[in-house]
């Protein structure tokens, strides 16, 4: 499947549709789950959901706009389009994953879910053809999880945020915590990206996205499981996870893997 034009000519076409597919999906849905949450009483809920929403919309169907370029670049034979449209549907893999939480927590579909599967496969394809091995295409699969997750730490303080004002000190967490963790989400995203394009600094921008998972997600995750909850908190999963990363990052034979990758034609 490595360079084949007309399967990445087929794929960038499904990536368009995806895009626009994203835009209708979450347009119509918005104002639903708004409403939902609010006439449940969970204003905190909605509040995130009026923010979240918003952007995943617009890096969703911006991304179905880059699709057109990555179209363009298998018609013209350009080696460059497979990685964008890897990019692409990365970002794609978020708009469709996050939005379904919410709406499957007010009993409501979850139509986005759809962009997902279809971003599942766009991404898969893209490394088929871009002729990415599979111990990379695993490691930047871990890393992905990584990315999402990370993202989803950096939704709930903004429900926090409105539920926390008589307790300042947490009140203040919350709001450092929220674009400290986005932040790691964009850093994970652009260490697939770096490894996919061979860049050498890849993994100090892993320990960097790492990093930040951790430092946002455990002070809120451990607060969360011995105070709030009384169980496993789901402010956990990404910074155990982005751990688990961070020791297989500086193991020496990850480096040798990469600079295996790297040095390939």
């Amino acid at each position: 499947m490595k360079n084949n034009r007309k399967l990445g000519m087929a794929l960038a076409v499904l990536g368009c549709l995806a895009g626009l597919l994203t835009f209708y999906l979450l347009a119509w849905q918005y104002n639903l789950v708004i409403d939902s949450k609010t006439l449940a009483g969970r204003s905190d809920e909605a509040a995130s959901v009026t923010v979240t929403y918003a952007v995943l919309g617009w890096l969703g169907i911006a991304a179905g706009g880059l699709w057109a370029a990555v179209l363009y670049g298998f018609v013209h034979r350009q080696s460059w389009a497979w990685f964008w449209g890897a990019v692409a549907a990365t970002i794609q893999l978020l708009a469709g994953f996050f939005p379904a939480i919410p709406a499957a927590d007010s009993d409501l579909p979850m139509p986005t879910m759809a962009v997902f599967a279809i971003a599942g496969i766009l991404w898969l394809g893209m490394l088929l053809i871009g002729g990415v091995n599979w111990k990379v295409i695993t490691l930047t699969f871990f890393a992905g999880i990584a990315y999402v997750l990370t993202f989803m730490d950096g939704v709930a303080p903004i429900a926090k945020y409105t539920t926390s004002h008589d307790d300042p000190f947490w009140n203040g967490m919350y709001v450092m915590s929220q674009q400290v963790a986005w932040w790691g989400a964009a850093a994970w995203a652009i260490f697939i990206f770096a490894v996919f394009r061979k860049q050498s600094w890849a993994i100090p921008v892993g320990i960097f996205g790492a990093a930040l998972s951790m430092m946002a997600g455990y002070p809120l995750g451990l607060h969360n499981a011995l105070f709030e909850v009384q169980r496993f908190s789901m402010f956990l999963p990404a910074p155990l996870l982005s751990t688990a990363l961070l020791i297989y990052l500086l193991i020496p034979s990850t480096r040798k893997m990469l600079d295996t990758w790297n040095g390939s034609h």
